[in-house]
């Protein structure tokens, strides 16, 4: 028989152990509130730009980590093409490669959460910046069944990811966002096809619009000036009257690859309608816009364009430029859009009426 302090020894180690499990319960408890919570967000974001931040700053905010990055497989640049705004300084923590090989020796087979030390030999490259982190959680990204990156959180706690720990939770978290971001991304993809112009590839008027705000924003926020370039096929009517349809189409599509061989890559080129097409050229003065749309107006002018049916046909352009300065009317990016194109479009006309085939820049 056992004694009384015996029997009280014993049900002291029994309360201990009850009370450990009880706390251990109520801490797995609040993470898979807080794993539903953040699933929860990301099934809710509304398109691609609110997923990435989410699965980013969101998911370290709730976990209170150190670091939390993605890694994304986009070889084609597709994703970073989705995206509206192309600057991509604006996700610090989306790493976007070519290729996962190299990266980390972990993608060789990551099926499943990989849970250890941080090692900057193995795992500096997927995270931006390494920072003091000891150990890190890999969540595998896959689209069917193919790893196309994964969801890195960082700590600087050594215990905090470990072998030994259980990581159910984190891998129902990377199938919620393996499916997100298909989702995302298919839903970014149709978008883009309302904001694409059939006929020449180009963006078409809706885009621009879209980009109008936000590079009117951009230049209030930094100080710089926003060049609108509207550009005219000098009669036109002609070449459609004289040649038929799909001989103006063959000149538009031709005239857009000129173009486009132009301007750079940070500027913002769509088919305004019909011959007109407009250019926004962010952290440009009108006087560096003249030199870009003079060599434009050369390059169309410099040999005739090929026709469908046979022969060429010579074409010109005329070019209006509008230059928007910060502090100047008013804070409604929308009515300032509309007034960019407006000053650009009198300019156009001044062009067209100075005998066309040359650029005119609006009076200052």
């Amino acid at each position: 028989m056992h004694t009384a302090e015996e029997l009280e020894a014993k049900l002291a180690v029994a309360e201990a152990r009850l009370e450990a499990l009880t706390a251990q319960a109520r801490q797995n408890d609040e993470k898979l509130r807080c794993s539903q919570r953040r699933e929860l967000q990301l099934l809710q974001a509304p398109d691609l730009d609110s997923l990435l931040q989410e699965m980013t700053d969101g998911l370290r905010d709730s976990f209170e980590l150190q670091s939390v990055s993605v890694v994304l497989r986009d070889p084609g640049h597709d994703i970073r093409h989705l995206l509206l705004v192309s600057d991509t300084d604006r996700y610090p923590n989306l790493i976007f490669v070519d290729t996962l090989l190299g990266l980390a020796p972990q993608y060789i087979a990551l099926r499943r959460p990989w849970l250890g030390p941080f090692a900057a030999c193995d795992h500096g490259m997927i995270v931006a910046p390494p920072g003091d982190l000891a150990s890190i959680a890999m969540i595998p990204l896959r689209c069917r069944d193919e790893l196309i990156g994964s969801i890195n959180l960082g700590s600087a706690d050594v215990n905090r990811y470990t072998a030994n720990h259980a990581s159910d939770f984190l891998a129902r978290l990377g199938a919620i966002a393996s499916f997100c971001i298909e989702n995302a991304v298919n839903r970014a993809r149709l978008r883009r096809s309302g904001f694409t112009d059939v006929l020449t590839g180009w963006h078409n008027r809706r885009y621009l619009q879209a980009r109008m705000k936000e590079e009117l924003a951009r230049a209030c926020r930094e100080g710089s000036r926003l060049v609108c370039m509207m550009l005219d096929v000098d009669h036109f009517k002609r070449v459609n009257d004289t040649f038929g349809h799909a001989a103006g189409d063959s000149v538009l599509r031709e005239l857009a690859q000129r173009i486009d061989a132009e301007v750079r890559a940070s500027d913002v080129a769509a088919r305004f309608g019909g011959e007109e097409f407009v250019i926004l050229l962010p952290a440009t003065t009108s006087s560096d816009g003249r030199h870009l749309a003079e060599r434009i107006r050369n390059a169309v002018a410099a040999a005739p364009f090929g026709l469908p049916e046979g022969g060429d046909v010579t074409v010109t352009v005329s070019i209006g430029i509008a230059e928007f300065a910060p502090g100047a009317g008013g804070t409604d990016l929308k009515s300032l859009g509309e007034a960019l194109v407006a000053r650009a479009d009198v300019a156009l006309y001044e062009a067209k009426a100075a005998g066309r085939d040359r650029v005119v820049v609006e009076a200052a």
